[in-house]
């Protein structure tokens, strides 16, 4: 018995297996409706505190007060921000702010990127031993130096200027480990032993070869220093007055006071010094999320 073997026609293309979209070379990952469903209500969430906060500063105490609350806005939010940027002096405070916020970020970004970079690709004795000391300093809480700060910027006779609230937050542990941990994947040592074989120093390394590549993880460190500093309360607001040099959150502290504290003027007051945040992020986010999903590339 013969079998006879027929041959498919030159002309017939041959077939495709066909699979998920995702499965597929070059395919993109789509998300489906549960995940879009997870998302905005995530979103929501995150943006309820927020609005909640809008909605309280356009109403009056007495409704604030009132079950149940309001759940949309009413008519006196742009009287009660200006009652509040009066009252709270908060032109002041946020010249302030900008200052110590905007100091801190650049020398944080700038001290620890060299540090990071010598921690990361210069060979010392002790390199080891230093980044273990680096890294424990994040583990002491911060409330244990308030004392002997305070001493000592009183003895210095620091206290209500804004050097008092600076310098001590001059210097991050977290930004150098930071700093350390993306350039040890993002800097091949092969190119800093090319540019020594040029000759060039060791400032000439940093400035054109460490900070461009750092530059990601700059704009992500930058980002958060400026909001951990605009939003810190607990040391400015024991060496600062309101009266004197206050930064914003020191400054809306002064809403509060009183033998009934107007609710709806105090959240005019946050919502004001939660403004600049946002209006940062919603320019820089573009750039510091590429940033971060550059640095992943590399990585």
């Amino acid at each position: 018995m013969t079998t006879t073997l027929t041959k498919p026609p030159a002309d017939a293309a041959p077939k495709r297996v066909r699979g998920p979209k995702s499965a597929r070379a070059g395919g993109q990952l789509h998300a489906g409706p549960i995940a879009y469903t997870i998302l905005v209500i995530f979103s929501l969430g995150s943006l309820l505190p927020l609005v909640w906060t809008a909605i309280a500063a356009s109403r009056d105490t007495n409704r604030l007060s009132q079950t149940p609350p309001p759940m949309w806005f009413g008519a006196n939010l742009f009287h009660n921000l200006d009652l509040a940027w009066t009252q709270a002096n908060l032109g002041k405070a946020f010249l302030n702010t900008t200052i110590v916020a905007g100091t801190s970020s650049v020398v944080v970004v700038f001290l620890s990127t060299i540090a990071g970079f010598a921690f990361a690709k210069l060979r010392f004795r002790g390199r080891g031993a230093l980044m273990l000391v680096v890294i424990g300093t994040m583990m002491v809480p911060p409330q244990l130096s308030i004392i002997p700060l305070y001493m000592l910027v009183a003895k210095l006779d620091w206290t209500d200027q804004l050097q008092a609230v600076i310098l001590p937050s001059l210097v991050s542990a977290f930004g150098v480990f930071f700093i350390r941990q993306y350039l040890i994947q993002a800097l091949p040592d092969e190119l800093i032993e090319a540019a020594r074989v040029d000759g060039a120093s060791s400032w000439r390394v940093v400035w054109h070869i460490v900070f461009p590549a750092a530059r990601p993880a700059m704009a992500v460190l930058g980002m958060l220093t400026f909001v951990q500093s605009w939003n810190d309360f607990l040391w400015p607001f024991l060496v600062l007055t309101q009266n004197g040099n206050p930064t914003v959150q020191v400054a809306v502290t002064a809403l509060g006071r009183g033998f009934t504290p107007d609710q709806s003027l105090i959240m005019a007051g946050a919502l004001l010094g939660t403004l600049p945040l946002l209006l940062v992020f919603a320019i820089f986010g573009k750039q510091i999320v590429g940033g971060i999903m550059q640095g992943a590339v590399k990585g």
